[in-house]
């Protein structure tokens, strides 16, 4: 019986793709925190709002 499994073609991928994660999670946690603290907390709904709109399309495309 052969087992098929699926992973990361090679480990160069899995590190770029741990790297591309944490910098965009970097900058989904920084720029509230920036604008929040700089005075611009007006800014954070739309910034949620547009961020989860783009995710969305994106996980459906």
């Amino acid at each position: 019986m052969s087992q098929n499994t699926s992973g990361w073609g090679s480990r160069l991928g899995f590190i770029l793709a741990s790297a591309g994660s944490a910098v965009g999670l970097g900058a989904i946690w920084k720029f509230p925190y920036m604008a929040g603290t700089n005075g611009g907390s007006v800014f954070m709904l739309p910034y949620i709002f547009f961020t989860l709109t783009v995710g969305v399309a994106l996980l459906i495309a």
